[in-house]
């Protein structure tokens, strides 16, 4: 028997009444159990640090442990972890740089970072500082790229592995001043290798070098950031000297794809919070980097934006690991 036209838009009506209600209902109970944390890097990296930083606050906030598991498997299979849970907002991912950046150096991913996930919150930036050892030519980023420019194919530059952020930094410097570095691939730490000058150059994490660059034994020429860092206030960006150049590491969150966005919402909401609490603030400048926060729509369009970056530089200086 055939419905009244009347009939089924009431049903059609009470239907999306009951749905938008049962979400609703869900991002108020949510969270009734532990929600996991993914990290794709070892702990005691930066990734981790941060996370380690605004778990115990979401963990209060909403009455539920936030748990950091640091896979130690890569970015790439953290991340395939988190694409194949539920979309329940019980398993997230603390993303970075390094998702946007293997989107392209990688052509056997198994999904697809971008359609794959749903923004949740941008966390952190955090930027690097270009470091050379104290008996370098080179006081500034005009000597230096007047010293690569006269000296071609004679400057070391030391990365933490092809592909990897540090190596990416040091690429785009290349492309927008037309000096040639020589790369120097570490698989454990350069430190020791740059402190005598054995590698003249490093783009590092701030925390990786503060210590030795405080104590004298290495040299700051210039941040990476848009703007200079509170832990290296004296230190300029090199985008005082080169107009357009910028490459700080981003942290944020990320759900599988269809997670309601009333948890979404939530999670953002919490996370902002989190992200104007002086004390937090305080923390995260300890180890160089700056709270960042933006909404998910905004972070969204972030990371399109980083993963068209990265990948221009990287198919231009013709970079590839599998």
């Amino acid at each position: 028997m055939k419905m009244p036209r009347r009939t089924l838009l009431h049903l059609a009506a009470s239907a999306a009444i009951l749905s938008a209600a049962s979400r609703i209902s869900l991002a108020l109970d949510y969270p009734t159990r532990p929600v996991r944390l993914l990290v794709g890097i070892f702990a005691g990296g930066l990734t981790d640090i941060l996370a380690r930083l605004l778990s115990p606050w979401l963990s209060d906030r909403f009455g539920q442990q936030f748990l950091i598991e640091d896979t130690e498997t890569g970015s790439n299979l953290a991340a395939e972890t988190v694409v194949r849970a539920p979309s329940d907002g019980y398993t997230l991912l603390v993303a970075t740089s390094t998702n946007a950046i293997n989107a392209t150096l990688y052509s056997n991913l198994k999904f697809n970072f971008i359609s794959d996930t749903a923004p949740v919150a941008s966390i952190a930036r955090t930027p690097l500082v270009m470091v050379v050892d104290p008996l370098f030519p080179a006081t500034t980023v005009p000597d230096l790229i007047f010293f690569a420019k006269t000296n071609p194919g004679t400057i070391t530059v030391a990365t933490a592995g092809v592909g990897s952020f540090t190596h990416l930094a040091a690429e785009l410097f290349m492309t927008m001043t037309g000096v040639r570095l020589v790369a120097v691939h570490y698989r454990s730490s350069y430190v020791p290798d740059i402190l005598p000058g054995d590698v003249q150059l490093v783009f590092s994490p701030i925390p990786t070098t503060i210590r030795q660059i405080r104590a004298g034994k290495l040299r700051a020429l210039a941040v990476t950031g848009s703007t200079r860092s509170q832990a290296l206030p004296d230190v300029p960006t090199i985008g005082e000297f080169l107009p357009g150049y910028e490459a700080s590491v981003w942290t944020g969150m990320v759900a599988p794809k269809n997670t309601p966005g009333e948890i979404i919402d939530r999670l953002y909401q919490e996370i902002d919070a989190a992200l104007a609490d002086p004390q937090i603030i305080a923390r995260f400048a300890d180890v160089g980097s700056v709270p960042k926060s933006m909404t998910p729509a905004d972070f969204g369009k972030f990371i399109v934006e980083d993963t068209e970056k990265w990948g221009k530089i990287i198919h231009a200086a013709n970079i590839r690991v599998d």
